[in-house]
């Protein structure tokens, strides 16, 4: 496809198909192929490539399902996606995944790692424990060793062994991913109007339902033509987008704050899609110890990550200078503890550094923007005026 619009189009349909229609086309064209699903913070796709497989994010039904029997599984004051995503399976969308990973994101995603295990979804159901020491022989040692037990389990279901060759294949392949995400999100930093955020959310969720070779061409392509002038620039201040890194925010939200007079040059939507930054080495006859090594060394900051001795405001600072963005829009999903704990000491960083910021709650399946769109307007006209 040569067309921006009709790439957008295609990954929106992707993104949000909740039937995982290519995947379940992609696990039938082989008998060793196996489908695994994941949370979408951060898990190394890169194993379950390697093992034949293809890892799928799990990234609830957002608006586009009515959450009815995912009510009575959970209590009232956690975030909407886990009774999306307990609805989905209830419904029978995951029928075709051999397997789950959850990574350790909060309390409420280990309890429906083990609703999926009562509900005897997949083969098997993994709540996967990321370090919190990031010392190579402690945290190193014990990541490695939850890593593969996940692929001693697909090993189980398909008998696919996997070498350092077929490792660092796959490593490659997902480092080319994040850099051309990278190059994206730097091209449009610097021509914001060429490609709205909603249609890059688009692009890049896409990502997570089908195999990195098709997304890497998609993304290609998408690079290609967003290198020609297109589009003229408008008066919109520059923002970044904080505090959606697990539940997703609805599409909707994402062009209200556009339409609402900003740029998004920066946010951390579907943040495992580049929580790695750099490159994994691939030159290494223990290309598992490699990933290893990169989550403890080339880790984004997040939430769900301890960071003692590297604390995240000076990391947020970091990239709002970076990014030189104008202000910053702090959109956390209700009752999203990790997110929410963050937020008074990102938001003490911003106001010492005095830097504007805003903030407001949403749910997955928020359908109703205009309060939202009134406050991040009139947020931007203050920039545009006083600053």
């Amino acid at each position: 496809m040569d067309n921006l619009k009709e790439i957008v189009a295609r990954c929106e349909e992707l993104a949000f198909d909740l039937s995982f229609t290519r995947a379940r086309e992609w696990k039938s064209q082989g008998k060793d192929r196996v489908v695994v699903g994941h949370m979408p913070i951060y898990f190394p796709r890169e194993i379950i490539h390697a093992a034949n497989g293809l890892a799928v994010g799990i990234l609830g039904g957002g608006d586009k399902k009515l959450i009815i029997k995912g009510d009575a599984y959970y209590q009232s004051y956690i975030c909407h996606m886990p009774r999306s995503i307990i609805e989905l399976a209830l419904d029978r969308h995951f029928e075709d995944f051999d397997g789950f990973i959850f990574p350790s994101i909060c309390d409420v995603i280990r309890n429906l790692s083990g609703m999926f295990q009562i509900l005897g979804q997949g083969k098997f159901v993994k709540y996967l424990d990321f370090p919190q020491n990031f010392k190579s022989h402690v945290g190193g040692t014990f990541y490695r060793y939850e890593l593969q037990t996940v692929l001693d389990e697909i090993f189980k279901l398909n008998g696919v062994a996997v070498t350092a060759e077929r490792l660092n294949h796959s490593i490659g392949l997902f480092n080319l991913n994040r850099s051309l995400i990278t190059q994206i999100y730097d091209l449009r930093q610097q021509f914001p109007w060429r490609m709205t955020a909603a249609d890059l959310y688009h692009v890049v969720r896409a990502g997570y339902v089908i195999p990195v070779e098709e997304h890497n061409e998609i993304l290609s392509s998408v690079l290609q033509l967003l290198s020609k002038e297109n589009g003229a620039p408008m008066d919109k201040i520059r923002v970044l987008v904080m505090g959606a890194f697990c539940e997703q925010p609805p599409a909707g939200l994402i062009r209200t704050i556009e339409l609402a007079g900003c740029y998004i040059v920066e946010d951390d939507f579907l943040l495992g899609a580049r929580w790695i930054q750099g490159d994994v080495d691939t030159s290494t006859d223990d290309p598992l110890n490699a990933i290893t090594e990169a989550y403890l060394v080339k880790s984004t900051f997040s939430s769900s990550v301890y960071d003692v001795g590297n604390p995240k405001e000076a990391r947020l600072l970091k990239l709002i200078h970076e990014r030189k963005v104008d202000g910053v829009i702090f959109a956390a999903p209700s009752f999203c503890d990790p997110a929410l704990l963050d937020h008074p000491i990102l938001q003490k960083e911003c106001n010492d550094k005095q830097i504007r910021f805003i903030s407001f709650l949403y749910s997955e399946n928020t359908g109703q923007f205009k309060v939202i769109k009134e406050q991040v307007g009139t947020f931007s006209d203050s920039i545009k005026l006083w600053d």
